[in-house]
């Protein structure tokens, strides 16, 4: 079979894993940029509107854009990718003029039609069998459902239901607790507990960012969202300058059985970590 130009094998191959491996410090960064994403979407919408969308449209664009132009996972860069994610999910969920109600159903009707398409398409949802371009795309349009879905149920029970800030984040740091018990307890599907925990990681952590930037009156502490945005920011980077150094996050373990679903093998563009899964036959 005659083999594609250097240039154009290049362009279609992302050298998967492009995710990080899944541990407690994967876990400790999520929530502390859903916090980031969510103080800062509101501090720049109380400057200036038109100054908020444009940041969050071109930060948002700019971030996948590199994301998707690197080879392999670059812990910079994924998280730069999040942290633009949710401040530009922050604005999409509260843009729907239909009320916290409206849009979560909305947002949670967007997320299961993702997770639909994603599986019929590639026949798994792993995080562990991200080997091919499109599977980044799926990947990255969860990504920004769950946060627009995790904002408007966020702000449904702080707002609507008039929990309060403090409030939702305890409920929901409750509520994460379900897939990780299910999961270590009574062997709930890893997939299945892993996006349950993720959507989650938003609301809580933008109703503890909320409790401490709203002011009193909003049942805040009134730090202001400027500092916490700007304090989140901090401690991020700190904690992506160590994953960088530490490459502790790397996926080592190779991709699993799923990532092989439904790859021509005779794609000259497979990647070198899912070729030795196929018969030299069904590749030559």
């Amino acid at each position: 079979m005659p083999s594609l130009p250097d240039n154009q094998t290049r362009s279609r191959e992302p050298l998967a894993p492009k995710v990080p491996e899944i541990t407690a410090l994967f876990w400790v960064v999520k929530i502390l940029t859903t916090g980031m994403g969510e103080a800062a979407s509101d501090y720049l919408a109380h400057v200036n509107l038109v100054l908020a969308g444009t940041i969050g449209l071109l930060g948002f664009t700019f971030a996948l854009w590199l994301q998707f132009r690197v080879r392999r996972y670059s812990a910079p860069v994924y998280w730069f990718a999040v942290m633009m994610v949710a401040v530009f999910g922050t604005m999409v969920a509260d843009g729907p003029p239909i009320g916290h109600i409206g849009s979560t159903v909305l947002y949670l009707v967007v997320l299961a039609a993702v997770f639909y398409t994603w599986h019929r398409s590639e026949g798994t949802l792993s995080i562990h069998s991200i080997v091919t371009r499109r599977r980044e795309t799926y990947y990255w349009l969860t990504v920004l459902a769950t946060f627009a879905l995790g904002t408007a149920a966020g702000d449904l029970t702080a707002d609507s239901l008039r929990f309060g800030y403090l409030p939702s984040g305890i409920l929901f740091a409750v509520i994460i607790l379900v897939p990780v018990v299910a999961w270590w307890r009574f062997g709930l599907n890893e997939v299945v507990a892993f996006w349950f925990a993720y959507v989650v990681t938003r609301p809580l952590g933008a109703s503890f960012a909320d409790w401490l930037g709203k002011p009193a009156k909003r049942s805040g502490v009134g730090l202001g969202d400027g500092l916490v945005a700007l304090t989140a920011f901090v401690v991020i980077v700190t904690l992506i300058g160590y994953l960088t150094v530490t490459r502790g996050d790397i996926q080592r373990g190779g991709v699993d059985d799923g990532a092989i679903r439904n790859i021509d093998p005779q794609d000259p563009a497979l990647p070198q970590q899912v070729r030795p899964r196929f018969r030299p036959a069904d590749i030559d």
